[in-house]
């Protein structure tokens, strides 16, 4: 049985299509989509363990949407597949008022970091971050990481010094480690506004007005 679900308008998709595009150019599998009651969460996995021995934290992006008709559904769906039907609804629908029903394409496999549910309850305030500094060790990152990455060398290595970098906390944030500055840039969450961060058990979320970056962080 095909699954759907319907947003407020055009704009609404729009703002999904951007998201999951900006999700893809970092990690083009899969994106999980929960529908409860008249509400939306998108996540994508932005960072996460690859391997039994990998203790990265692992990383992921949240956006949510109204959603017009109520649903009840936790799926996992290839991003690919799902942007081209936003896109063709985009042709169909330039600049439509009236909601907008979405056809989901068929479920993917498990991504293990689809696996892992962040709290929806029970965030506790732990302060506030100035975008700038997200911005700065996101910069700086992307910089090692290019530097530390000659083409031609295997996957492991990869991985490795990906894990080190991004597993560095902010400078002057210690909670916070430099993956998730990276994830909220990727994702285009930074504003001028200053970027809340929150806590629940092992888990960290940076909040803005554009989107959530939650880190379960590593053992």
């Amino acid at each position: 049985m095909s699954q759907s679900f319907s947003l407020t308008d055009s704009l609404s998709l729009g703002d999904l299509q951007v998201y999951l595009a900006r999700a893809a150019r970092v990690q083009g599998g899969s994106v999980r989509v929960i529908a409860s009651g008249s509400v939306l969460a998108v996540y994508t996995g932005i960072l996460y363990p690859r391997g039994l021995l990998d203790t990265s934290s692992t990383v992921l992006g949240l956006r949510t949407y109204a959603l017009t008709t109520p649903g009840d559904f936790d799926l996992v769906v290839p991003v690919r597949g799902l942007l081209e039907r936003i896109a063709r609804l985009q042709t169909e629908n330039p600049a439509s008022e009236t909601p907008v029903v979405v056809p989901l394409p068929i479920e993917a496999g498990t991504a293990t970091w689809a696996g892992i549910s962040p709290p929806t309850s029970g965030w506790a305030a732990m302060g506030e971050v100035d975008a700038a500094v997200l911005r700065s060790a996101a910069s700086t990152g992307i910089d090692e990481v290019a530097a530390a990455l000659p083409t031609g060398i295997g996957e492991q290595i990869v991985e490795r010094v990906r894990a080190e970098i991004w597993g560095r906390p902010v400078d002057g944030v210690d909670t916070v480690p430099a993956g998730a500055a990276f994830a909220a840039v990727s994702l285009g969450f930074l504003g001028d506004e200053p970027v809340r961060l929150l806590e629940a058990g092992p888990w960290i979320r940076l909040t803005t007005s554009r989107g959530h970056v939650l880190v379960r962080r590593k053992r």
